[in-house]
């Protein structure tokens, strides 16, 4: 066997650890909201296709944030539990 078999072969996964899923998740939605925030500072600077993009991924950006909310009210009832 060679290392990298062997090293394949001990490794064991990580346990599901889901304690912190909710404080990881709000850092998550904050960053976001945050890099939101900076494009629109970044706008006033941009060219017309650059504020498409941008407009385009901050759009992309609020369907995370709804996505993660949601992901932080299904954590918050199972942990509950």
């Amino acid at each position: 066997m060679s290392h990298k078999q062997q090293h394949m072969a001990n490794q064991k996964p990580n346990p599901d650890n889901r304690a912190d899923n909710v404080d990881k998740l709000q850092e998550k939605v904050t960053n976001t909201i945050e890099n939101i925030e900076a494009s629109h500072d970044s706008m006033q600077f941009a060219t017309e296709e650059e504020k498409q993009n941008i407009e385009a991924k901050n759009k992309r950006r609020n369907q995370s944030i709804e996505a993660m909310r949601q992901e932080i009210k299904d954590e918050a009832r199972n942990q509950q539990y």
